[in-house]
């Protein structure tokens, strides 16, 4: 542990400004815009659309796995870090989509698969040969093939190398080894992360991500980043090797941000990250917001904040009120927000996210209300997230304008109700999904309160009631949000004195001293 071992105290590394009022689109690039008519999304096609995003409020891109990769976990297995996808376009072409959005006033973050590659990576086949070599503790391999790494899922009989390897998720994403915080003594192949082989791959690592940023790029979601070093039950080992890669980013490339996908905001921001997700698995209580069976923002009224809001509160004490915690719409890894709330309710959802600290993400479609396709075959690795994953919906032309293709050619079957909702429907609607996040975008970015290092207090968020209301604070700027889902009048005590009315959805709030009542289906901003 010695080369690795850094104090876990709290990150004190400067957060890049762009941050402070940051608010990110998520693209999955496979399925946004296709501009040769091969049926799948395309680098030019996202640099076409740039003027969208920027014109819906967003200023900020997450782009999902773009690295060339055989798309078994599509793009989650890297073949090669250092070539962009050929199925996407070329290096020069992402580099021009980083070139534009900068011209925009936009940033990019790519996002960053550390854990694992695919097994047809250069360095796992080397890694293969019996005969020892550069890339032979590349991986956790065991020293026998009758042994298995306990603990973790396997690989053997592939070659002629005595061994099992260790696999994060499926069978063809080999982990790579950044070694063990308490190896076991009685097996060698649990190396220390002090080893030559877990030193090797984090150089390697901070190879690639030195060079997408010299290149342009404005930093890296990381993927499952608190999963690297191995029997690492608190998490200690992994705090410190990304404190080592913070110290290599503050050295090099200081206004590079980094996005944990960790669910520990506590643990990611000692790390050095700047933002940690709140996940659909884990501690977070994220789902009982939008995906459980009685969510709090369905219209039914039977949802419960208070477990998530005391989670939340803890993250947000335990990280000293520094770097982020974010609140995503979705991803490509959840259903979509539309499948389990529906209707207005949907903009009282955005009212929320789009008034929490952190910085906002809003997965691609989310903000006209795409649907999640039910009953699809899985395409490249999906399974029950490919519903999640279908094609853009930009226009009534054919295939929606996503792509030229035969419908059949598509990366994943569209909707085909005839109803969708479309981009080109919904701007030209005042009263649309759309319209209202534009909005929201607009309020949050004219108070500094409401923006994403503004602090947060908690008023009203009771088991298994509603409505939820916080106060958002930055200098001298105080303002209320009450937001109530439910389709019937709640009411609460609130001491603070309602002075100017800055967004609203619905009806009026009623105030009888500090008793304010509210309307069903609801969402407001107050000055106080």
């Amino acid at each position: 542990m010695r080369l690795l071992e850094r104090n876990l105290t709290m990150n004190t590394s400067k957060q890049p400004a762009w941050l402070d009022n940051a608010i990110f689109y998520e693209i999955y690039p496979q399925s946004f815009k296709d501009t040769n008519g091969d049926g799948i999304g395309d680098f030019n096609g996202i640099t076409e659309k740039l003027d969208y995003i920027k014109e819906l409020g967003c200023n900020a891109i997450w782009l999902n796995p773009c690295f060339d990769s055989p798309f078994g976990d599509a793009g989650y297995d890297v073949s090669d870090y250092l070539l962009a996808a050929p199925r996407y376009g070329t290096n020069e072409d992402l580099k021009r989509l980083f070139g534009e959005a900068h011209k925009r006033g936009m940033h990019i973050l790519l996002d960053l698969v550390p854990g694992h590659t695919s097994v047809e990576h250069k360095w796992f086949r080397e890694s293969m040969k019996a005969e020892k070599n550069e890339y032979t503790d590349r991986y956790v391999w065991t020293d026998s093939i009758w042994e298995e790494p306990q603990g973790m899922g396997c690989i053997r009989g592939i070659s002629d190398r005595d061994g099992s390897c260790a696999v994060n998720f499926f069978s063809h994403q080999p982990a790579l080894n950044y070694g063990f915080y308490k190896p076991d003594p009685d097996k060698k192949w649990q190396q220390s992360m002090d080893s030559e082989g877990p030193k090797a791959t984090l150089e390697a690592m901070k190879d690639v991500m030195r060079f997408w940023l010299s290149l342009g790029c404005d930093g890296f979601r990381v993927d499952m980043a608190g999963s690297l070093v191995k029997h690492d039950e608190d998490g200690k080992g992994t705090i410190a090797l990304w404190q080592n890669v913070r110290g290599f980013l503050d050295r090099e490339f200081p206004e590079a941000a980094m996005v944990s996908e960790w669910g520990e905001p506590d643990k990611s921001l000692r790390g050095g990250f700047h933002m940690d997700f709140l996940l659909h698995f884990g501690p977070s209580h994220y789902n009982d917001l939008f995906r459980c069976a009685e969510p709090f923002f369905s219209s039914r009224g039977k949802g419960d904040v208070s477990k998530f809001v005391k989670k939340y509160v803890e993250n947000y004490e335990k990280s000293e009120k520094k770097g982020l915690i974010c609140i995503p719409s979705g991803n490509h890894d959840m259903d979509r927000l539309s499948r389990g709330v529906r209707g207005d309710n949907l903009k009282i959802a955005f009212a929320f996210l789009l008034s929490m600290p952190g910085a906002p993400f809003i997965y691609y479609g989310d903000e006209i209300g795409m649907r999640y396709v039910e009953n699809l075959t899985s395409v490249e690795g999906g399974y029950g997230r490919t519903g999640s994953r279908s094609p853009m919906q930009w226009d009534d032309t054919a295939n929606a304008g996503f792509s030229a293709a035969p419908a059949e050619k598509l990366y994943i079957k569209q909707d085909d109700s005839p109803d969708r909702p479309t981009v080109k429907a919904q701007i030209s609607d005042e009263n649309s999904l759309y319209s209202e996040i534009k909005r929201l975008i607009s309020v949050r970015q004219s108070h500094s309160a409401l923006q994403s290092n503004g602090e947060i207090e908690f008023l009203y968020a009771e088991k298994n009631a509603y409505p939820l209301a916080y106060l958002r604070s930055a200098g001298d700027e105080k303002i209320l949000v009450i937001i109530n889902p439910a389709a019937r009048e709640t009411n609460f005590d609130c001491k603070y004195l309602l002075k100017e009315k800055i967004y609203s959805f619905g009806e009026g709030v009623s105030v009888n001293g500090e008793r304010i009542t509210v309307p069903p289906c609801y969402a407001g901003f107050f000055l106080v």
